[in-house]
This record gives structure tokens, sequence and C-alpha cells, in this order.
């Protein structure tokens, strides 16, 4: 006899409706979406599926989707030989997967102070989020101008390119600018961000400031790129959000 796991969420099962595959490990999973299921942009959700041991295993992803989206749209990293990942790389659309009712995190852009600018900065995964803000009908209105930045390794790790691309050309508030650090020439920036900040490439090609009094900086991503946003941000003068204070910047514990 079996007993079940009590530190286990509660959770659902749930259909996988799409599966996209930007590169051999890098894909969006679309599943059923519960009616009672709701969300803001930034907020995450934990999938289950059962590990190689049969017991249920669990990992936190940032949902993609808009808010009044019918399904929830998630963009995975698989691992080789994770306990998730493996169950992950063979399934299929139709199938399902555990989804936790509960919603979490704090990566929440109504956090930061009125701004004219909004700078959504990001490698790889991290730009889960700001796809979901994009994709929120009314979530940005507030910007005068929005900025995404994403970088990646390779350039079929530029998941979205097409759909940013698609938006910036109709909505002349936004500008996309991908960065690919491993391949040279296929975007027109190369380099970690942090360093394109520094000596003012990255303001040069976006046509703007990084100014605290008037920009607001989202960051989400891997941890060095994190602290070292962190470091770069504070000396600029821009202050953190804080419980019931509003700030310049926002973080996201990604790892």
């Amino acid at each position: 006899m079996t007993t079940a796991d009590p530190t286990a969420p509660r959770a659902s099962l749930q259909r996988v409706t799409a599966l996209q595959r930007w590169a051999p490990m890098l894909w969006s999973l679309r599943i059923d979406r519960p009616e009672d299921f709701r969300f803001a942009p930034g907020h995450y959700a934990k999938l289950g599926l059962t590990g190689p041991d049969g017991q249920n295993v669990w990992r936190p992803y940032s949902i993609v989707s808009a808010t009044d989206d019918p399904e929830l749209e998630f963009l995975i990293v698989l691992i080789p030989g994770g306990a998730f990942s493996e169950p992950l790389s063979r399934i299929e659309v139709g199938q399902s997967v555990q989804l936790a009712s509960a919603i979490f995190g704090f990566f929440l852009e109504p956090q930061l102070a009125p701004g004219d600018t909004l700078w959504m900065l990001a490698t790889g995964t991290g730009l889960g989020p700001y796809v979901s803000l994009l994709r929120t009908s009314g979530a940005l209105d507030r910007y005068r101008r929005l900025i995404v930045v994403h970088s990646v390794r390779q350039a079929a790790e530029l998941a979205y390119r097409d759909e940013l691309e698609a938006l910036a050309a109709t909505d002349a508030r936004l500008s996309h600018l991908p960065i690919v650090t491993r391949d040279a020439g296929a975007t027109v920036l190369s380099g970690r961000i942090p360093a394109l900040i520094a000596d003012g490439t990255l303001a040069q090609h976006a046509g703007a400031t990084l100014d605290p009094a008037t920009d607001r900086v989202m960051v989400c991503g891997n941890p060095d790129f994190t602290t070292d946003m962190r470091a770069l941000l504070n000396a600029r003068g821009f202050l953190p959000c804080r419980r019931g204070n509003a700030g310049s910047m926002l973080f996201e514990k990604y790892w």
C-alpha cells in the first residue's frame, strides 16, 4: 500500500496541446488551462511528471501566456539526464502533465514606480515573463517606450524572435534587441548585456538612455547575469523594489 506524499502540491492533470522545439534542448510547451487558474504576467507555476523512480518530479516555470489565453504556455530548457527533463523529452501532444494549483513569484511589473521607459533584460528562458507582459492587453500601457533585450548563445535559441519583431513592427513604442554571444554575425549585437550597457553600446542601439529618473528595468536570467546587473544598476542609482516601496529595478530570483 502506498501513501500520498504530504509535500506534493495540489494539482490537476492537464493535456499537452502543442510543442514548439526552438532548439534540441529548448522547447515551448502549451497545456490546457483550468477555468479557475488565475495569474499575472511574471508569475510562475509548477509542472510535474513521473520521474525514473516512479515519483512525481516538480519544476517551476514562468508562464509565457497572456492572462486571458485559454491555454498555459511555458518556455523550458531540457537538462540532459534531468529527473524532469528525461520524461519531458518523451512527451507528445495529447499526453498529460501535472499542474500545481498555486501560482508563485514576485516578478510583477506593477511593483515598479511610474516611469517613461521600461527595459526588459533577459538571458535564455528569462524572456518568458516579458512575452506574457507583451501578450497581455494593456499590461504596459503606462510606458512611452518598451525595450526588450534577449541574450542567448546560439541564434536558434532566440525563442519568440519572429513574434517580438512582428510586435515591434506594429507598436512604435517597442524595440527588440536580440543578442547572440557564440554565433558571430547572427545578430547586430554580440557580447554580454552588462558589458554592452557599461560601454554604452546597448543604449546607442536602443536610442535611449538608462536613467533612474525616467527608466525602469526588469532583469531575468542566469545568476551571473543578475549579479552583474544588480551591481551595475546600483552604481547608476537605480533602487530595488521592496515590499510596500516601489523601485526603479526589479529582479527575478530565477535559480
